[in-house]
């Protein structure tokens, strides 16, 4: 088999020998680098990369047809099963959307709590970013420093909703249950030492790391332009110098002013922006980011307003408080009614589309109500589907190392791509 060139951007790459042979290889999805079903087939002259075709399919699940067979409450367990390294931001981004379609107004101590949640997630799926990022490149001492940071986050996730991965903890209007009185001061210890120290050490180790910076730096490159154009979002777009971040662009939670109906400010962090455009830049951006996630949670964690977390408490519209339904005939029917036979939710007949700021980009969903309990159409735009189409252009004219380098970088989540 033979191939005259292969395009590298807007160069091309032509093998040493024109009419050599071309070796092609499957990189996955049974790899260790790839971790998780992902398959590349490579057409290679030497380890110089001339082509890459990517293969998904390896773990559908239906989640979005299920959409349609599960009430508003009830699919939040679905959506845990998406992006599984931080399950809390789809929870939330699942039911941004559900709360646009019925008109629902969050309570203050909800708004605070989600995005304190919101956060640790955006932490949570960076740290394992940033440690693949070192593992792949063969520094699994920089694999470690985050990962022992991420395991905090699960502990924390834990005493609020009693799971560790698959969290499932809020609800239309509101949240499953409220936090515990000593959590907040948990999170706070958190982010003001284990977290930055795990961060210092990880810089420490691979900032200045002649190996690393050298894997990284002009490797898997992507033009703002070209960003753009294959619709990046989240830290790969903003690694690109596409300055575009939904937190300020279309704020939601305490993003957004007046969060509270009393006139509150938003929360004061920076957009972590590279013009770089490679592997390096991400790990930059992403690094970046946890320190102003940082930031955000500080600004909260100390001024959660007191009240309830769902609203209405009563109303049928979302679940009654765990008292009334273990020492109240009304509370029990109410929840029963709700979660055993699909009742409860009547939504408007009409559209809506919901997004949120997540670690990998905007995570959207699509929800078409016909009135019914269950969503008429459920439609996830999931980021790692869009930010990957484009990884073929990226590796191309590079080395198989580079591949793995790239990647890396990308943080791609095989269960966010097949349906």
């Amino acid at each position: 088999m033979t191939r005259a060139q292969a395009e590298v951007g807007s160069a091309t790459y032509a093998p040493e020998e024109p009419g050599g042979d071309v070796w092609v290889l499957n990189l996955g999805p049974q790899h260790p680098a790839t971790h998780t079903t992902l398959r590349h087939v490579l057409e290679l002259d030497g380890e110089r990369v001339l082509s890459c075709v990517i293969h998904i399919g390896y773990l559908h699940s239906g989640f979005e047809k299920l959409g349609e067979h599960l009430n508003y409450n009830q699919y939040v367990v679905v959506t845990d099963r998406m992006n599984y390294v931080s399950p809390m931001a789809n929870n939330i981004a699942w039911h941004h959307a559900c709360e646009k379609l019925f008109g629902i107004e969050l309570t203050p101590r909800c708004t605070v709590i989600r995005t304190i949640i919101a956060e640790l997630a955006r932490i949570q799926d960076h740290l394992l970013g940033v440690g693949a990022a070192g593992i792949d490149l063969g520094g699994f001492t920089a694999f470690m420093y985050p990962f022992n940071a991420r395991e905090t986050i699960y502990d924390l996730f834990e005493e609020i909703c009693g799971a560790r991965f698959t969290t499932s903890y809020t609800r239309v209007g509101g949240l499953m249950q409220d936090i515990t009185t000593d959590w907040p001061a948990k999170v706070k210890q958190y982010c003001l030492r284990e977290l930055p120290e795990a961060l210092d050490d990880t810089e420490k180790l691979l900032t200045r790391n002649r190996i690393f910076v050298e894997r990284t730096k002009g490797v898997g490159y992507l033009s703002h332009d070209d960003a753009v154009r294959w619709g990046w979002t989240g830290p790969l777009a903003r690694a690109s110098g596409v300055r575009r971040d939904l937190r300020k662009d279309e704020p939601y939670l305490c993003y957004a002013d007046n969060w509270d109906g009393k006139g509150s400010s938003a929360v004061q962090f920076k957009v972590a922006v590279s013009s770089g455009g490679d592997c390096y830049a991400r790990y930059l951006v992403r690094l970046a980011e946890m320190r102003e996630a940082i930031k955000i949670i500080l600004q909260l964690v100390d001024n959660i307003p007191a009240g309830p977390i769902d609203v209405l408490p009563g109303d049928k519209k979302t679940l009654p408080d765990k008292s009334e339904v273990y020492f109240s005939i009304e509370g029990l029917i109410h929840h029963f009614e709700q979660i055993m036979t699909n009742r409860g939710h009547e939504p408007p007949i009409g559209e809506s589309y919901g997004a949120n700021e997540t670690a990998n980009g905007e995570l959207g969903f699509y929800l078409a109500s016909d009135g019914g309990n269950s969503p008429y159409r459920a439609r996830c735009r999931p980021p790692s589907f869009i930010n990957y189409q484009c990884f073929p252009q990226l590796v191309v004219g590079h080395q198989i190392s580079d591949v793995i380098a790239t990647l890396s970088s990308m943080n791609i989540i095989a269960a966010e791509l097949d349906r």
